[in-house]
């Protein structure tokens, strides 16, 4: 069944106008007809499943005849506190987060990070982009939100933030091995946790005392094995281990 896309204010009547590109798609594209029944998705976890059920010049309307929680979600919010890369790197990271299940993600600058804030407007434009990025990734991957992008914060109000969560954990070279890295994740899952901040470096990884700080604040230092991972994959082997511990 086709999949689209609303705002969530556009959704929970008993009729969903969709106008736009999906308008486009519906009528041009796909060619399909009244009756034909379509998924909903108002990005906040609830998916309507509709029949289309008039098909007008400039937008097509659908009659919600069920709807139930998203399906495609995981039980806690991973959030991941990404150290910002360089170059394009940050783009890709996005994608593929949000394919892999991420909640949010937080762009973070540290001491090592090489890539500089610009002014606010072209800062404003870049999020957009990886705002849009995030979007296609989750029509991709059906997920049953539109992840937020958050605005770059430093690596001390990153900590702050990632306090208000259940659990933290950083990857780190110096942590205890794979054993211990499992018995944390473990105890994670069987305590039910709501929401996990994973802390990852930009390249060349985090200062010794940036570590310090986020195990001050009760992260969890783990390991993802004996290699060295560059920053662009460290955060999607977390987020994948995390995913199928938590996948029900």
């Amino acid at each position: 069944m086709y999949r689209f896309y609303v705002d969530e204010g556009a959704a929970g009547g008993e009729e969903i106008a969709l106008t736009g590109e999906d308008y486009n798609h519906i009528r041009n594209v796909l060619r399909m007809r009244a009756g034909e029944k379509i998924t909903v998705c108002d990005g906040a976890g609830t998916d309507y499943i509709c029949e289309l059920s008039d098909l007008a010049k400039d937008c097509v309307k659908a009659r919600v005849v069920s709807k139930e929680a998203s399906q495609t979600e995981l039980s806690p919010r991973l959030v991941l506190f990404q150290g910002m890369p360089k170059k394009d790197k940050m783009e890709w990271i996005i994608q593929k987060a949000v394919e892999l299940g991420v909640w949010q993600v937080v762009p973070v600058m540290t001491k090592r990070t090489v890539v500089k804030l610009e002014d606010g407007k072209k800062e404003e434009k870049k999020r957009a982009r990886f705002q849009a990025i995030a979007r296609a990734a989750a029509m991709q991957s059906m997920r049953g939100i539109i992840p937020e992008v958050a605005p770059a914060m430093c690596f001390a109000d990153a900590v702050r933030a990632a306090g208000e969560l259940d659990a933290i954990v950083i990857p780190y070279e110096r942590a205890t091995g794979v054993q211990d890295t499992k018995a944390v994740i473990n105890k994670l899952v069987s305590d039910g946790v709501r929401s996990v901040g994973i802390f990852i470096g930009p390249e060349g990884g985090f200062e010794e005392d940036e570590v310090q700080l986020a195990l001050a604040a009760g992260a969890h230092s783990i390991t993802l094995g004996h290699r060295i991972l560059r920053t662009e994959t460290a955060g999607l082997a977390a987020l994948a281990v995390l995913m199928f511990a938590f996948e029900t």
